[in-house]
């Protein structure tokens, strides 16, 4: 098997050694991809803080600026380019992007499992106004003393405050 990789002299990277005949050109690159960030940034904010945009595509439109903020990374700071030699980097990536994609929708299907099988608010907070026997087992009917109310927010608090409240 051969290494010998016959490469386009042009498919390299703004930035990437050896694609600048100077360090001016390199440097350029690297201002030209700070200046498309500062621009992407800037229209996310924009993109929020106006009414040009319809308000339930704020959103849509936010994804799209971050995914052409990150091509600008990619491309002028971390020199990802088409080029043979590239085929780890962009592999790596790739990878990462799966394992964050994972981790996002794994957490948001957990937190959404989770929310679908909580009792209602309602329902929680009629379960702290029962008495602690009605809530465990029944006690004796000679022990009416165990049979009393859980304190809860508005028993706990001080005198003076519930007068304050009119209760």
């Amino acid at each position: 098997m051969s290494h010998d990789v016959d490469r386009n002299i042009d498919d390299v990277g703004p930035g990437f050694l050896g694609s600048a005949e100077s360090i001016g050109q390199g440097i350029l690159g690297y201002v030209i991809g700070l200046a498309l960030a500062a621009v992407l940034t800037a229209a996310s904010f924009g993109v929020v803080y106006t009414d040009l945009i319809w308000r339930p595509a704020i959103p849509v439109a936010l994804v799209a600026l971050a995914v052409a903020q990150i091509g600008v990374h990619l491309v002028f700071f971390l020199h990802l380019t088409t080029a043979p030699d590239n085929t780890n980097n962009a592999l790596a990536l790739a990878f990462g992007v799966l394992i964050v994609v994972l981790l996002i929708g794994g957490s948001l299907w957990i937190m959404r499992h989770l929310n679908e099988n909580m009792a209602p608010m309602p329902r929680m907070v009629f379960l702290e106004a029962l008495p602690a026997c009605v809530l465990t087992t029944a006690p004796p009917a000679d022990d009416r003393a165990a049979c009393r109310p859980v304190p809860t927010r508005e028993t706990t608090r001080p005198a003076d405050a519930r007068a304050a409240a009119g209760t």
